[in-house]
């Protein structure tokens, strides 16, 4: 007869199986699945990298290129601000010979001493508030290291603010040595203007009410160009930069260029011209001005109307521009070329590049670039020649 007890395992026999671990196919097979999701975490951590360098390549040129964009927008703008003055040649409402017509190009660079800013020269740097060349020569003492192939622009204007205003100088009357202009809305001061140092000249025009002091606003002249380097000379970074007109150690010139924006491989300044008439005839400030219907005068036929007339053109060494299109422009257009912070791996940059009138050749580089481009209207100038 069959022992019961003999039908049921031995205890410690079936724990033991229990217990029993993996075996070598199993361990190979477990090893196996963790290297493939070990690669697929790695496939994806890189692939996630490499979207994100790519996204921050693509970020840094829409930065340094709308960037560059809107600095120069934002002073360009202000060109031809003088305050209360408007140049006779520009103010349709004075119907005399203009006198204050620019004879020549005002020298960009020129350090301020009394005997060279005569007035001659003043009426050229307040009747030409913008003007581009394409070499540095132009400007040796001041645009050194100019990337080779891009443009500098000058602007000139008078300070959106008054000595003493939020945001302005400190100094209610002004800095000793710096250069201001003020001018009158008093029909009886002698002059329309006053435009010299603080501290030597007289600033004693007044306002409407002919009692109370006229705003004596600083003169700004800002120089913008692409240097070669951002902050170490062979850094190779191209940059913009900016050298201000300001009073250091006791000059009063354009300073040292101050970097801006790295990243900058080119820019272009291409002028509208606003040198026709609305009746169709060429402007001509040497003659008083000539009313359509001298009752109405809504229509001069020697007086520009604001809005630029032809092609816009490039200031070149081969064809400089002149002032007579200067005293005239009342747009300019922006080129800007901007490219990454870091060169993509496995790209080259084979493309040419159209900035206006002209072609940048390709780079041949792995930098990413693109093109940015915008037309800012001269509002100081083009608004004092529309009509109603």
């Amino acid at each position: 007869m069959m022992d019961h007890n003999s039908l049921h395992l031995n205890p410690s026999t079936a724990w033991s199986r229990r217990q029993r671990g993996f075996g070598l196919v199993e361990l190979m097979i477990s090893i196996t699945i963790g290297l493939v999701i070990v690669a697929a975490l790695v496939a994806l951590f890189l692939g996630t990298s490499r979207n994100n360098r790519q996204m921050a390549t693509a970020n840094s040129v829409i930065e340094n290129g709308r960037f560059a964009i809107q600095l120069l927008e934002n002073d360009i703008v202000h060109a031809g601000f003088w305050g209360t003055h408007v140049p006779q040649f520009d103010n349709q409402t004075f119907e005399d010979v203009p006198l204050d017509v620019p004879a020549s190009l005002p020298d960009p660079c020129l350090a301020y001493t009394a005997p060279n800013w005569n007035a001659a020269y003043v009426n050229s740097a307040i009747g030409i508030p913008a003007q581009a060349y394409d070499a540095a020569s132009v400007c040796g003492s001041v645009v050194t290291d100019m990337l080779a192939n891009t443009d500098m622009l000058v602007v000139r204007h008078a300070a959106t603010c008054a000595p003493g205003d939020v945001g302005c100088e400190t100094e209610p009357a002004g800095t000793a040595g710096k250069l201001y202009m003020q001018s009158t809305r008093c029909n009886s001061d002698a002059t329309p203007y006053v435009f010299g140092l603080h501290g030597t000249a007289t600033f004693d025009l007044t306002q409407r009410d002919c009692t109370t002091p006229a705003e004596k606003r600083s003169f700004v002249s800002n120089i913008y160009y692409v240097r070669d380097y951002a902050v170490t000379a062979g850094d190779g970074i191209p940059t913009l930069v900016r050298s201000g007109f300001d009073l250091v150690g006791g000059v009063l010139a354009h300073q040292a260029p101050v970097p801006l924006i790295e990243g900058i491989d080119a820019i272009r300044f291409e002028f509208g011209i606003d040198n026709v008439s609305p009746t169709g005839a060429a402007v001509d400030y040497t003659t008083a001005i000539n009313w359509v219907d001298p009752v109405l005068k809504t229509r001069a036929t020697n007086r520009g109307d604001g809005i630029p007339d032809g092609n816009f053109i490039r200031c070149t060494t081969a064809t400089p521009c002149t002032a007579a299109q200067l005293m005239n422009a009342t747009a300019i257009r922006i080129y800007v070329l901007a490219r990454s912070r870091e060169p993509t791996t496995g790209y080259t940059d084979t493309k040419t590049y159209t900035l206006g009138s002209t072609t940048v050749p390709a780079f041949n580089d792995g930098f990413k670039r693109h093109v940015y481009s915008t037309t800012v209207r001269l509002p100081n100038v083009s608004g004092r020649r529309e009509r109603p």
